[in-house]
């Protein structure tokens, strides 16, 4: 069931997954993806391992707020220009506290995939003290900049995701998200029929709640645009752990490599055949990764 809070003017749509009484655990998922990105199974995972999970729409996804149009282009020009943005990076950060606050969980660990492992890591700088564990997946180093992104990015990914148009039909939204699926695929290994049910399963569940991911680039381009003014990642406290797909077609390894050296203390686990989306086949190592590191994280903060 979808419930909402507030965050100043934008209300922040988020979903109890299950595992009351269990450990918090924040699920933040990627630009322009809303929560029912996180695959079915994946949360299985976690709520078997003990979590108590909860996921939400960042600002300009899902069924959050959507602010209102503004000139600009593709992301990847919001990237680099110099326009006054729609909002910061802290408010996008500041939008998760407010989810914990609805939740009533004075601290919780977090997960963060693609620009949500990114988010993450600024909810980690910016509010340390609300975050027990961080664990960042596919993610560029929030302390990058400009071209800086660049160069952790496959621009030919980058530029096979501007080239996408949304299909028309009555199965559009269906077709979209395979589409997309086919786009984040290991580099190498074919897109079988399993993956593309995988995603359009995505998509069904978007479609029940009347929305649709990656459609609109101007709200991409906005939660692209937010910058930055806070702290650096030499800033993080929380125990942190990066995974990342030596087969990501966006996101090069090099960005997981830099982001465990600039975090103190950071651990990093790579996967030889994982893409940019998180298969059904790496869900169970994944979540097995999680909660051991959660739980680390746990004991050191408890001092036994």
């Amino acid at each position: 069931m979808t419930r909402f809070t507030r965050h100043g003017d934008i209300e922040i749509a988020y979903q109890d997954l299950g595992g009351s009484g269990g450990d918090p655990l924040l699920l933040v998922m990627g630009l322009a993806a809303s929560r029912f990105w996180w695959p079915d199974g994946l949360v299985a995972e976690l709520v078997g391992r003990g979590f108590h999970v909860v996921a939400y729409d960042q600002r300009d996804a899902g069924e959050s707020t959507h602010l209102p149009d503004q000139p600009g282009g593709r992301p990847i020009a919001a990237l680099l220009r110099g326009q006054a943005p729609a909002y910061s990076g802290e408010d996008l950060a500041d939008d998760a506290i407010a989810v914990l606050d609805a939740v009533g969980w004075p601290s919780a660990h977090l997960f963060g995939h693609s620009m949500g492992g990114l988010l993450a890591q600024r909810i980690a700088i910016r509010h340390p003290d609300r975050v027990r564990s961080l664990t960042s997946s596919s993610a560029v180093p929030s302390d990058a900049r400009g071209l800086g992104v660049l160069r952790h990015l496959r621009l030919s990914t980058v530029a096979r995701f501007a080239r996408l148009r949304y299909p028309e039909g009555p199965d559009a939204d269906l077709a979209f998200a395979e589409l997309i699926g086919r786009t984040m695929a290991p580099r190498g290994r074919p897109f079988d029929s399993r993956d593309a049910a995988t995603f359009r399963e995505l998509a069904a569940k978007e479609a029940a709640h009347g929305v649709v991911s990656f459609r609109d680039p101007k709200a991409q381009s906005r939660q692209v645009g937010a910058k930055w003014h806070g702290g650096r990642l030499a800033d993080i406290t929380a125990p942190t752990l990066i995974l990342h797909g030596d087969q990501d077609p966006l996101v090069r390894p090099t960005a997981a490599r830099a982001l465990a050296a600039a975090v103190p203390g950071a651990r990093l686990a790579t996967f030889p055949t994982l893409g940019h989306f998180l298969h059904p086949d790496i869900w169970p190592t994944y979540a097995t990764r999680i909660h051991t590191h959660a739980t680390r994280a746990d004991l050191a903060r408890s001092g036994t």
